[in-house]
């Protein structure tokens, strides 16, 4: 008995002395866990976030879906992504842009570099037509095809072809990269679809904070800021139990409510265009409106980056009606017709 009550008389005499021990291995060890203090640069949160429910997020796409039509001067510069898996983008220069839309989805955009006509491209909202201009002969051409349909990249000959590995690109490539914009895709970007309250989608609202780099004015060079925003996605049932993402809304939520970015997705889920809005101001001289005056567009399957500015705000022009007509691209410059669609058809038809 004796011995039982020493031992456990000595139990808190080893903890005491086990504590003691530890604590000296950790305050020598270094700058352990409780050494001097190494500070960190970490994004700041911008603020004040402004809070919103979905009902509020659906009033503001619809906000911006009120535009009837749009005419004005914009300058527009492309990106060829073909090389972005391995960290490489060509930037082409800086071109001058004329650029027509009108719902539910017709759009006349000319491309000039120095007064001089590079492409024209048109559609009606079904189908579209694209006259490439300026080049050499073999690479000038009219190109047709339908809006709905998936095609390949084409090359100057209007043949299927392969991303380009050249990193060097010459003006043939330039062309072939004008003459593979789809101008739906325009249409798309700047005249966004509505949401129907009675439609048969279903809506699902989140948060989300994102890192990026601090685009202020005051901010200093390779600054990063945390953003936060509101996510509205847009689900499709097609199938009891088979939702599919069509549309992701992107929010940015500083100092108000803004619609900043729009992800469209295809039936399996791939992205395929992924639109971003900036720089929201009073566009129109007559009519008003509160709209960005800056739209990049970005095609991941297509491979290609437009960026598109107004030049002046105050020119551009706002709901005025254009007859369909006005969306009609004839080949007046007697250029080589490639026909996407037949080209598909005779694919097709080899295949079988």
């Amino acid at each position: 008995m004796l011995k039982y009550s020493n031992a456990y008389r000595n139990v808190p005499s080893r903890l005491l002395l086990s504590v003691l021990t530890v604590s000296v291995l950790l305050f020598t060890a270094g700058c352990g866990l409780f050494g001097a203090k190494k500070r960190i640069t970490v994004p700041q949160l911008l603020t004040p976030l402004a809070k919103a429910d979905k009902a509020r997020l659906i009033e503001e796409v619809n906000r911006l879906s009120t535009v009837k039509s749009i005419h004005g001067k914009v300058d527009i510069r492309f990106e060829d992504t073909s090389f972005a898996s391995v960290g490489i983008a060509d930037q082409y220069r800086l071109v001058d842009g004329t650029i027509t839309l009108q719902r539910p989805g017709q759009i006349y955009l000319i491309i000039q570099f120095v007064l001089v006509d590079i492409a024209q491209m048109t559609s009606d909202g079904e189908h579209f037509r694209v006259a490439v201009l300026k080049g050499d002969d073999k690479y000038k051409r009219f190109v047709k095809g339908t809006n709905s349909a998936v095609y390949g990249k084409f090359d100057a000959d209007g043949n299927a072809t392969a991303p380009q590995t050249d990193q060097q690109k010459t003006e043939k490539v330039t062309v072939s990269a004008l003459s593979n914009l789809r101008p739906q895709h325009l249409t798309d970007a700047f005249m966004i679809r509505p949401i129907e309250q009675n439609s048969s989608m279903i809506y699902a609202q989140s948060e989300f904070f994102n890192e990026e780099a601090d685009t202020r004015s005051q901010a200093r060079k390779n600054s990063r800021v945390m953003r936060g925003y509101y996510l509205l996605e847009e689900f499709s049932m097609a199938t009891p139990g088979d939702a599919k993402l069509v549309r992701r809304f992107w929010f940015d939520r500083v100092n108000g409510i803004r619609l900043a970015r729009v992800q469209s997705y295809d039936d399996k889920g791939q992205l395929i265009t992924d639109v971003s809005y900036s720089n929201e101001k009073a566009l129109g001289s007559g009519p008003t409106a509160s709209l960005p005056s800056r739209v990049e567009i970005t095609r991941p399957q297509d491979q290609y980056k437009l960026s598109i500015t107004y030049q002046d705000s105050a020119s551009v022009e706002l709901n005025r009606d254009y007859p369909p007509r006005a969306f009609m691209l004839e080949n007046k410059w007697g250029l080589p017709e490639v026909d996407l669609d037949a080209q598909n058809k005779k694919v097709t038809a080899n295949k079988q």
